[in-house]
C-alpha cells in the first residue's frame, strides 16, 4: 500500500503571500495551478475574508465572516479571471482594499478542482435536486452549486466518496454559513461565520449523513426555495488532507493530532463551547513554536502573533493552554491540508520544520 495518494500536495492546495501595490489590474502568480476556489484575507488590516470560485464566477464574492449575500464585482475589488498559475485582481468601483491596497499584506489560499460536472437529477436518477460544479476526485474536493427547493432533497456532490466536511452558503438570502462535519454527525452543525457551539437542527441535513453520491438538505437556509446555494465538499485523502477531531488538554504540552502529513493549512473550531474559528498556515507561520500568525474565519480582524501550535512531520501539536484550540476536555473539529506527506510513494520522509 502506498504511503500517500498525492506526492506533491502543492499541485492541489497552495498558499501565496503578497503585499498590495495598487496596480490595476494585477496578476497574482505562484499558485502553481489554476485555482477553482480562492480564499483571500488581509493580514494587517481589519477587512472581510473574500471568497471566490470558478463555479459561481471569479467576480462573485462571499465572505466567511458575515451572513451577507453574494456580491458581484464588489467595490472593494474582485478577481476578474483565474489563470494557469493564479489569478488577476481588478479594482472595484471605489477601491481595491480586499485584494491589492498599497502596503496591505494578504494571505491567499487556493484549491484546485477542475473537472466540471452537471447533474440533471430527473434524468440520471442521482439525487432529487439538479446541481453543477467542479470536482477533483484525486484531491477529494468539489465545488457544488444548486437551487433550493424548500423541501427535503438530495444533491449530487461529485466526489464519488462520502464527504467528511461540507461548507454551505446561501448566496441569495442573508444567512449563516452552515457546516457539516463527520465529527458533529448528521443532527448538528456549526456556523462558519459565528462562534456558537454545535447546534442541533433537524431542518439542516434532515438527520441524514452524506453518501458517496449525494448530500441531504432539509428545509433550512441551505435549501430555501428559489435561492442559489454553494457547497464546498471535502474528503480525506491519505497524505494530503484530513478532517477529524481531537480533545484539548489545557496545557502547553498539548494534544498531538496525527494527520499522516506535515500540514500546510489548518482550520480549527471548538465544537463543545462558544469560541472562535482559528486558521494557521505554513507560509505565515514559518517555524515552530514562535511565529504562529492566527486569523479567524468568523472575524474580519487582522492576524495576531501567537505561540499555540507546532506543525510536525506527522501532524500538529498544541503548544498553549486554553485559547481557541486547547481548552481542557473540550472537543475540536479541524480541517487540514498537507505541505508534504509523512512518506512519499517513493519512500522519501517528511521532516518537521
Amino acid at each position: 500500500m502506498a504511503y500517500t495518494d498525492i506526492d506533491k500536495p502543492s499541485d492541489y492546495f497552495n498558499t501565496v503571500l503578497y503585499t498590495g501595490n495598487t496596480t490595476a489590474p494585477r496578476t497574482i502568480s505562484g499558485v502553481g495551478f489554476q485555482p477553482d476556489w480562492n480564499w483571500t484575507k488581509s493580514r494587517n488590516r481589519v477587512l472581510n475574508h473574500w471568497i471566490a470560485d470558478s463555479v459561481r464566477g471569479s467576480n462573485k464574492i462571499i465572505r466567511s465572516d458575515t451572513t451577507s449575500t453574494e456580491l458581484t464585482n464588489p467595490s472593494g475589488g474582485y478577481i476578474s479571471s483565474f489563470n494557469s498559475d493564479g489569478y488577476v485582481v481588478t479594482e472595484g468601483s471605489s477601491n481595491d482594499e480586499n485584494y491589492n491596497t498599497n502596503t496591505t499584506t494578504y494571505a491567499s489560499w487556493n484549491w484546485k478542482a477542475g473537472t466540471s460536472f452537471t447533474n440533471d437529477a430527473s434524468s440520471t436518477g442521482i439525487g432529487s435536486i439538479d446541481s453543477t460544479g467542479s470536482v477533483n476526485t484525486d484531491a477529494g474536493f468539489s465545488v457544488c452549486s444548486y437551487t433550493g427547493t424548500g423541501s427535503v432533497g438530495t444533491v449530487k456532490h461529485g466526489l464519488g466518496v462520502t464527504p467528511k466536511m461540507i461548507l454551505f452558503k446561501n448566496r441569495t438570502t442573508a444567512s449563516n454559513w452552515l457546516v457539516y462535519h463527520e465529527a458533529l454527525g448528521n443532527t448538528k452543525n456549526l456556523y462558519l461565520d459565528a462562534t456558537n457551539a454545535e447546534h442541533d437542527r433537524s431542518d439542516t441535513f434532515n438527520d441524514t449523513s452524506p453518501t458517496s453520491s449525494v448530500f441531504t438538505v432539509g428545509t433550512a437556509d441551505l435549501n430555501t426555495s428559489g435561492n442559489s446555494i454553494i457547497a464546498y465538499c471535502f474528503n480525506n485523502v491519505q497524505g494530503y488532507s484530513k478532517f477529524g477531531s481531537y480533545t484539548g488538554n489545557g496545557n502547553a504540552d498539548g494534544t498531538f493530532v496525527y494527520t499522516g502529513f506535515k500540514p500546510a493549512f489548518i482550520i480549527q473550531k471548538n465544537k463543545s463551547a462558544a469560541d472562535a474559528w482559528v486558521m494557521f498556515d505554513n507560509k505565515r507561520n514559518g517555524y515552530n513554536t514562535a511565529g504562529n500568525e492566527k486569523l479567524y474565519p468568523n472575524s474580519d480582524a487582522a492576524e495576531t502573533d501567537v505561540s499555540e501550535i507546532d506543525f510536525t512531520a506527522q501532524g500538529f501539536k498544541l503548544r498553549a493552554g486554553g485559547n481557541q484550540n486547547n481548552n481542557n476536555g473540550e472537543v475540536y473539529i479541524y480541517m487540514a491540508f498537507a505541505s508534504n506527506p509523512l512518506v512519499t510513494s517513493t519512500g522519501v520522509p517528511a521532516t518537521a520544520r
